[in-house]
């Protein structure tokens, strides 16, 4: 009976590999998607009224309105770009929202749906709205290639063995939450989900570039932006296959090389 359920459980997973497997934009990776993603973005709703309402959003009027000019032209153009290719689908239920909050961390992030947050601590380093663009296309870009689909997925196949995530809400609701908001341990990540984590950057960056490109922003920026990110961190960072993102070198030598195929979908903004 034991071998029988272990052979039971492991068609299961089979199957839904199978079933779930999707392609990443632009790329065309095969990605593990088990969780709908109008779940995905319905829960990234409402995590992100739940953060705004804990944090101060920024009364700099300046700030905020570059913030929500980046975000919007970035919508605007992937919105126009994946319409002109027919895969339009690929922004399905999207709902863009853009913030600024009050924060001295150097982050920003966009959740599953296009809800995005930018810090002010980031805004020191990335100095120019190309520099802005160069975060935001990569963030945008992590939600666009459905990368948190693809970790919650992970997630409920390695934490709930399976389990659909209607169910994990139901019964495991606190664990769930824990699975969409936070990253995994050290213990877990080694061998299993940190190149996974890693791959996820390295996509980011490149479609993060073409993204700014169609968007009007420079791609080029991309590099200075990198090399001041790695200056506030003061070389300090883990070794590359302790970490969940790629080397400075390594991010910096990659954009370098897909430079020249961002730089074919740049069209500068037009000066009014």
């Amino acid at each position: 009976m034991k071998a029988a359920r272990k052979f039971t459980w492991a068609g299961i997973v089979l199957s839904l590999f199978l079933l779930s497997c999707a392609k990443a934009p632009l790329t065309g990776r095969s990605q593990l998607n088990l969780i709908p993603d109008h779940h995905l973005n319905s829960m990234a709703r409402t995590q992100y009224t739940n953060f705004l309402a804990t944090h101060e959003v920024s009364q700099s009027k300046e700030d905020t309105e570059m913030v929500t000019r980046v975000g919007t032209r970035i919508q605007r153009a992937i919105e126009a770009f994946f319409k002109e290719r027919g895969e339009s689908h690929v922004l399905e239920g999207y709902a863009w929202e853009f913030n600024l909050v009050e924060d001295p961390q150097v982050n920003a992030w966009c959740m599953p749906g296009g809800k995005v947050v930018v810090y002010t601590g980031l805004l020191p380093v990335t100095q120019t709205e190309p520099g802005l663009a160069v975060v935001m296309g990569h963030e945008i870009a992590h939600a666009v290639a459905g990368h948190g689909n693809e970790r919650m997925s992970q997630g409920l196949l390695t934490e709930f063995g399976g389990m659909a995530l209607e169910a994990a809400m139901k019964d495991k609701p606190a664990e769930t939450r824990a699975l969409f908001m936070t990253a995994y341990g050290l213990g877990s990540q080694v061998g299993v989900l940190l190149p996974y984590s890693r791959l996820h950057e390295s996509e980011a960056d490149y479609l993060g570039l073409i993204f700014m490109a169609i968007a009007g922003y420079d791609p080029n920026e991309a590099i200075p932006f990198w090399e001041r990110m790695a200056a506030e961190k003061g070389g300090a960072g883990p070794p590359e296959f302790l970490s969940t993102h790629p080397s400075d070198e390594t991010r910096i030598a990659s954009m370098r090389e897909k430079m020249p195929e961002a730089m074919g979908y740049y069209k500068p903004i037009r000066k009014r």
